[in-house]
């Protein structure tokens, strides 16, 4: 199974626009949100194309393949416009016998969770705007970035749009967190088998 993973959208249709046609590109079965969909928040700047109701238009074409949490700067009229659900914490994913667990990060983070994941589970989690992929204690962590409103991960480094892919097929597996613009990967990481 093929998942494309976004977070942290704010409201920018140019976002997602780009973050669908990756999707659409990928041949992913799901898209899943880790939440901030349509509200910049009142720390963030407004994000290029800022458009909320051009996100809804956007990401309610895909609502039957969308799995999607409710991040901090998410709020229950947003889910009068989206034709998915999107109010939960979390949300939990079994593929081939590996724990997904998807969240926004500002609830549940790696060391608050609400039970305990089993070695080769994988917690997704946005939030940071800052991209992460790595495996601590047997529990793989990935953060897929911002689409609209990137951090650097070091002073002086570039911020770019990213996003993460999971993909198991065949008995392999591997979690890949790319640029928005191009599809580059920028980090990649090969899974054992599900434990």
């Amino acid at each position: 199974m093929k998942y494309v993973i976004i977070s942290d959208i704010h409201g920018s249709s140019l976002a997602a626009k780009k973050a669908a046609a990756r999707f659409e590109q990928s041949g992913a079965s799901f898209l899943c949100i880790l939440g901030d969909i349509l509200y910049h928040g009142p720390r963030n700047s407004l994000p290029g194309g800022h458009d909320p109701n051009g996100v809804v238009d956007i990401l309610n074409q895909h609502r039957e393949a969308i799995i999607a949490v409710r991040g901090n700067c998410d709020a229950e009229v947003d889910q009068l416009l989206l034709n998915f659900p999107c109010m939960s914490d979390y949300a939990l994913v079994v593929d081939e016998g590996r724990r997904l667990f998807l969240t926004h990060g500002h609830v549940y983070m790696e060391d608050e969770l609400p039970y305990a994941l089993p070695p080769g589970s994988v917690l997704f989690s946005g939030h940071t705007h800052i991209w992460r992929l790595e495996e601590k204690g047997g529990i793989i962590y990935c953060n897929p970035g911002s689409v609209s409103l990137p951090k650097s991960l070091a002073p002086g480094s570039p911020a770019v749009p990213t996003f993460a892919v999971y993909e198991s097929a065949g008995g392999k597996t591997a979690i890949t967190v790319q640029r928005l613009d191009d599809g580059g990967i920028v980090a990649e990481m090969r899974l054992h088998s599900a434990p």
